[in-house]
């Protein structure tokens, strides 16, 4: 208020209380990958970060997923590979041919795990290869962004393996060596395989090639998933790269010979004389029109006839229905990460980012790729390297549960844990922006009397709320600030106001032991 020169009543209003120290987001994790489309109207998405809060939002901006491709061919007699299928004694194997991207699946995933606001980056398109650099240099887009605070990249693992583990060491780089408010989720390379699969140890392998740079700002999930995303009723035989084949197979199911002519364009292919058609005719008529292209039919009414002989088909052959539920299950087998920073979603929204993100059910999953054992688990979990990697294990009667909460750096006491990196992720980034409040302020006593009462009352509500341990709020953190405390005279001179804060973060009980004796009858 400036100097009263003029005779009347003057108001001022103090401040009775300090400012206040709000909790930034905790689970708002940015997507990288390929899409159908990426734009809002007119205006281009292409490698811009993108909000999004549904699925829904996902279609408006983004388009839908790709139409994969499956190419049928015989199982080599020296492949190790398991058939997809026998046929008339032959073993047959579907290989993608098209379509192999993993974002809009991820993105089903996610959300149906509990996922909610999210951040999206498009790098590019269906008719684009999955690049290591259009991944890896979209990771520094998201450096101009505030609110995302988890990192996942699915379609890493279709790229080599080398390059995967690039484009996840830049991934750790962004989250621990530049944004330093960020965690990363990878997928391992070949997860879906066994440890003890001929091609090789998945896990070791992602362990040797990793590096040790900032290994607690990430997390890593075994194995891969076998989930419900795709259902067989989304594919036909349009799916098939190679429609001959997939006739010849069901023709030799129902032992019919090869058509003399006629039937691709639903005529009477074999019926002889205009009588009626036989069942063996029209079984023929079907099979034959798989390869046909409607050509006396309008356009608008090609899609019902495919529908139709899509029907028709799962009707009299079980060959088919096979091919088409192969698929499905070549496509429902999705790495973890999207999964588990669902999880990460849901748990931080009822218990809280201090609770562990484990001990947890999955959503839309029907078993993990392989099996885990109680032993088996000892080696992802505890390492001489510390590179924890956490398990996903089925248990009956509760499913599919997620079993481990560890950091890729299981050999660190401060950062070993999950919940514990993330939780001072939270408090640092929600005092850090809430300290700029007094940026330039007078470097005195009444500024450092107001940063700690500020910084005190968000760590009560923390400890109240079970995110930091102690019987009374001295015993789950302290906070120090002041000349001759955490200042010198040279500092405050320099303009530097240092503070200190001690917090005891809850941690796991991830190894719980009962001791049962016996003792003497007392009665």
């Amino acid at each position: 208020m400036g100097p009263m020169k003029t005779p009347g009543v003057y108001i001022v209003e103090k401040d009775a209380f300090p400012n206040s120290v709000v909790q930034v987001a905790t689970a708002v994790p940015a997507f990288i990958g390929y899409t159908e489309t990426a734009a809002n109207g007119s205006q281009s998405l292409h490698r811009r970060p993108w909000r999004i809060t549904s699925m829904a939002d996902y279609h408006a901006y983004f388009g839908f997923g790709p139409t994969p491709t499956f190419a049928l061919e015989e199982k080599a007699k020296d492949s190790d590979e398991p058939a997809d299928l026998r046929v008339g004694g032959q073993d047959y194997v579907l290989e993608q041919k098209s379509g192999r991207y993993l974002l809009y699946a991820a993105m089903k995933l996610f959300f149906q795990n509990g996922g909610g606001t999210c951040y999206v980056v498009s790098v590019g398109s269906y008719e684009d290869d999955v690049d290591p650099d259009a991944l890896r240099t979209a990771i520094d887009l998201l450096g101009k962004e505030q609110e995302p605070t988890l990192v996942v990249i699915p379609e890493s693992v279709l790229l080599s393996q080398a390059n995967c583990i690039t484009v996840q060491q830049a991934m750790l780089a962004h989250c621990g060596g530049k944004m330093k408010n960020r965690f990363a989720v990878l997928d391992i390379w070949d997860g879906w395989r066994d440890r003890q699969d001929p091609a090789g140890d998945p896990v070791e392998a992602f362990r040797n090639a990793l590096g040790v740079n900032f290994l607690d700002y990430g997390a890593a999930y075994y194995p891969w998933l076998r989930t419900t995303i795709f259902q067989d009723r989304d594919l036909s035989y349009e799916n098939v790269a190679n429609p001959p084949l997939l006739q010849q197979l069901i023709r030799t199911e129902l032992r019919l010979p090869e058509p003399e002519g006629g039937g691709g364009d639903g005529s009477e292919g074999g019926g002889g004389g205009g009588g009626a058609l036989t069942v063996v005719d029209r079984q023929q008529q079907a099979i034959q029109a798989i390869t046909t292209d409607w050509p006396d039919l309008a356009p608008e009414e090609v899609p019902t006839h495919k529908a139709m002989l899509d029907k028709t088909l799962r009707a009299i052959s079980g060959v088919y229905g096979d091919v088409l539920a192969a698929m499905a299950t070549k496509l429902n087998l999705l790495p973890p990460g999207a999964a588990m920073v669902g999880v990460y979603t849901m748990v931080d929204a009822t218990r809280g980012v201090w609770k562990a993100p484990a001990n947890v059910s999955l959503n839309s999953v029907v078993a993990p790729s392989v099996n885990i054992s109680h032993e088996q688990q000892e080696d992802l979990n505890v390492t001489p390297q510390g590179k924890s990697i956490n398990a996903i294990r089925p248990f009956i009667g509760e499913g599919v549960l997620v079993w481990g909460a560890r950091t890729l750096d299981g050999n660190s006491l401060d950062w070993r844990y999950v919940n514990v990196r993330r939780t001072m992720l939270m408090i640092e980034e929600s005092i850090r922006l809430a300290t700029k409040a007094y940026v330039f302020e007078p470097n005195t006593a009444n500024t450092w009397v107001t940063i700690r009462s500020m910084i005190r009352n968000f760590l009560t509500g923390i400890w109240k709320a079970g995110g930091l341990a102690g019987a009374v709020p001295e015993d789950a953190f302290s906070v120090h600030v002041g000349l001759g405390e955490t200042m010198t005279s040279e500092d405050i001179l320099e303009g530097i106001l240092r503070v200190t804060v001690l917090v005891a973060v809850t941690r796991p009980a991830e190894f719980i032991e009962i001791t049962f004796q016996q003792q003497m009858q007392r009665s």
